[in-house]
């Protein structure tokens, strides 16, 4: 969950939007969808330098059009959704900035054979971006309360290929591994030894590393077939740090 400070003009923008929020109707909805989408497009070309490309996979930013994120936020701040940054869900987390969304799922190389984990819930909104790439997501959330508001937010929207369950990310999901893919929305200070087991050869892992007053670096792990392990820095970001009894 990538976070930023809530600005004062932020605040006041939150402010104003909100006496019109209620009027906002779906169609203009999709058109805030699709200038998301633009900016995306944008700051993929303004850091091609740390990515080595101008353009993610279409597919994604397909999904990136079409999930409703204002649906993964709070209703006061809904009029706000489609701006590309952080947002507060409650519980000191956020929803991440839409381009980072859009840069970590492409990184993953989705398709719709893959199952994928994902560790961070939070709102649910990456886990409804990968639904729309993959076959199945597995997602764990530490807080209780933003994990049972996913569930039911996951039945309310039909993401039906979605599995939500409340506990310790850092240990993985055993039960359904390997995984072709696992995307971390938390930063770790390391990589989890148990999320390199279950990540299946051939398969790819997309976490932040660095602890909460030093620089995170977004990395790409990759194991081959004979599994051996390999890590690619991609560009600085800040996330919230992953909890739990590690």
């Amino acid at each position: 969950m990538h976070t930023a400070t809530v600005s004062r003009s932020l605040i006041l923008s939150m402010l104003l939007l909100y006496s019109w929020g209620d009027e906002i109707l779906a169609g203009e909805y999709v058109e805030l969808r699709q200038k998301m989408v633009q900016t995306i497009e944008e700051l993929v070309q303004d850091t091609s330098i740390y990515i080595d490309k101008e353009e993610l996979d279409p597919r994604v930013m397909q999904a990136m059009g079409k999930v409703p994120r204002h649906e993964f936020v709070p209703e006061t701040i809904k009029p706000l959704a489609y701006l590309d940054r952080p947002l507060p869900i409650g519980q000191g987390q956020t929803i991440s900035q839409p381009y980072i969304v859009a840069l970590m799922t492409d990184l993953m190389r989705p398709h719709p054979k893959q199952r994928v984990l994902e560790l961070g819930t939070g709102s649910g909104y990456q886990a409804a971006v990968l639904a729309e790439l993959t076959d199945q997501v597995f997602t764990i959330e530490i807080i209780d309360k933003l994990g049972e508001q996913a569930a039911d937010r996951f039945q309310r929207l039909g993401y039906d290929n979605v599995t939500a369950r409340v506990g310790d990310g850092y240990y993985g999901w055993e039960e359904h591994a390997p995984f072709d893919a696992i995307l971390v929305t938390a930063a770790a200070s390391h990589i989890p030894p148990p999320l390199l087991k279950q990540l299946k050869p051939g398969g790819r892992m997309v976490i932040p590393v660095g602890g909460r007053f030093q620089v995170q670096q977004l990395v790409l792990v990759e194991k081959n077939k004979e599994g051996k392990i390999t890590t690619h820095q991609i560009l600085p970001v800040r996330f919230v740090p992953l909890t739990g009894e590690h």
